[in-house]
């Protein structure tokens, strides 16, 4: 199932479906990581597109990337993107609901081999609603803002440990805010297990505290999405958390699209790396699977 990174990554083009805060956010940080030869920003918002994606490309000689940006208000212009990324736009907010899924039948029409990555936080829905009405795969569609979540959880472990964020490796599973679960069993702390490093009182602070960082911002919200991107394009190996479907059968019944831990690659999702859970954290998953 696993696929080679791209030859010449450089080469592949990127779509971003609205220009909103959250759009224009994660076109810059694309941009700026120069991971593609091309972004294309879209949105039904008037010249909005055109002028962020103008505002981001008279900033590289500064940042020194070397990605080109263009606006447009046209979806078909999403065709032939490697990546089509569904944001947020202008005055609207995210794509969801009833819009959402006219908009990723719209451009899953035009872009027909993409994959296709919901950036918003209310978007585990829409991902749900692709597979199930619209029947894309679940390897070309999926969710990026448990990452984000998953991100402000390592930050919580850094300031109760009096430590730094990236020495922190942990996932979050379930659907947030209300169901989440951090798998304590496989997180680390600075190479120690966390179980050790935290007792049981603090991990549960912790999980406490987390549910009121739903949603993450828009800012953390694009980061999330621009390292999908990089794992999709080979130039990453982490595992994420993201909106997907549970393995085939799981657990004898009809699963919900969950946050679970994702590996990437140049088809979309590659594998679930489902953590072994026991006690307490197997049942509240499930629970919050189903």
């Amino acid at each position: 199932m696993s696929s080679a990174p791209l030859e010449y990554p450089g080469m592949a083009e990127v779509a971003i479906v609205g220009a909103g805060e959250m759009g224009g956010a994660l076109a810059h940080a694309l941009a700026r990581r120069n991971l593609v030869s091309q972004i294309r920003l879209v949105s039904g918002v008037g010249q909005v597109a055109a002028g962020k994606a103008l505002d981001i490309a008279q900033s590289a000689p500064i940042e020194g990337f070397a990605t080109r940006l263009s606006g447009s208000t046209d979806f078909a212009t999403v065709a032939g993107a490697l990546v089509v990324v569904l944001a947020d736009e202008p005055g609207s907010g995210e794509w969801e609901g009833t819009t959402g899924l006219q908009v990723l039948r719209q451009v899953a029409g035009y872009a027909r081999e993409a994959v296709f990555v919901c950036a918003g936080a209310r978007q585990r829905e829409l991902v749900d609603q692709g597979v199930r009405d619209l029947g894309l795969s679940v390897r070309r569609l999926f969710g990026t803002a448990p990452e984000a979540l998953a991100a402000g959880a390592r930050t919580l472990v850094a300031v109760e440990t009096n430590g730094s964020a990236r020495e922190v490796a942990l996932a979050v599973l379930g659907r947030p805010p209300k169901h989440v679960v951090i798998p304590w069993g496989t997180a680390a702390i600075g190479g120690a297990a966390a179980t050790v490093v935290l007792n049981d009182f603090r991990r549960r602070r912790i999980e406490g505290r987390l549910a009121a960082m739903w949603p993450p911002g828009p800012v953390a919200l694009a980061v999330a999405a621009v390292e999908a991107v990089a794992a999709l394009l080979g130039q990453s190996r982490r595992v994420l958390s993201c909106f997907a479907a549970p393995p085939e059968g799981y657990g004898g019944r009809e699963s919900q699209i969950a946050a679970l831990p994702v590996r990437l690659g140049i088809s979309g999702v590659e594998q679930i790396v489902l953590p072994q859970l026991e006690g307490g954290a197997r049942v509240a998953f499930e629970n919050a699977m189903f």
